[in-house]
């Protein structure tokens, strides 16, 4: 099954694409290759630039403190899994507290650092980080690759708070969604929501179909619409029948 991930407001479209962001960075960082390590601090650039966002950390703050609210009486329930139900209370205490700790913006030391605000201006330029526009930028890629990856984790080392409560934030979210098989007639979807809110779609299409979803949604309705591609890869609707797996999840 391939799983496709749709937002239903602002803050998880945020918090998705802070995921997707870390994921590329890891693999990169952990990669020996200068190119790759370029990739990881190009990434690194883009991480700062969606959590550079002046909310993000009150509104993770705000879900997590709300969370640790929600579960702390569940302490003592038999019918709870006392062991689980601590793990996570753990972490979100822990996490809240490394949020807490973080002063001003998370991404301010990149700002503040001239030769790393010098490569990110190259960056965004076609070829603009060649060795003759930035020869101190080509000398640090020659040095061992065990003192790049520090340097570059050095760099992340201020935004994993961040990084941690947006994967804790939306692992409850996924956790919460109850799944159901559901069928698009000719392709075509529609769910009322009967005024109840959900955070994130989930839709879960067997690897053999080669269909996409595109979905949209409001208060009152979601729509889930298939196409697939053809030899140039433009999309094609489809006109007949794709079952599918559909998880609602809220927080």
């Amino acid at each position: 099954m391939i799983l496709y991930e749709y937002p239903f407001n602002e803050r998880i479209r945020t918090l998705l694409r802070l995921e997707d962001l870390f994921d590329r960075f890891a693999f990169f960082l952990h990669q020996e290759d200068p190119r790759e390590h370029h990739v990881a601090l190009t990434t690194l650039f883009e991480i700062s630039e969606v959590a550079g966002r002046s909310d993000l950390k009150s509104d993770l703050l705000k879900e997590l403190e709300r969370q640790r609210v929600t579960l702390t009486p569940y302490r003592g329930n038999p019918e709870i899994e006392q062991t689980t139900l601590e793990a996570v209370l753990g972490e979100i205490e822990g996490t809240l507290a490394n949020l807490n700790q973080m002063q001003g913006k998370s991404t301010q030391h990149l700002a503040d650092n001239e030769w790393l605000t010098s490569i990110r201006s190259r960056a965004i330029i076609p070829g603009g980080t060649c060795r003759f526009d930035l020869p101190s930028y080509y000398a640090w890629q020659q040095l061992p690759v065990e003192q790049r990856r520090n340097d570059i984790a050095k760099w992340v080392m201020p935004m994993l708070a961040l990084r941690d409560a947006a994967a804790i934030v939306l692992r409850l979210a996924r956790e919460s969604g109850q799944s159901a098989k559901v069928m698009a007639v000719q392709g075509s979807y529609q769910q009322m929501l009967s005024g109840r809110t959900y955070h994130l779609m989930q839709v879960r299409v067997p690897f053999e179909a080669r269909v996409i979803p595109e979905a949209s949604a409001n208060k009152y309705m979601l729509w889930v619409r298939f196409t697939t591609q053809g030899g140039d890869l433009r999309p094609r609707a489809v006109d007949h029948d794709i079952p599918f797996e559909l998880t609602l999840c809220t927080l």
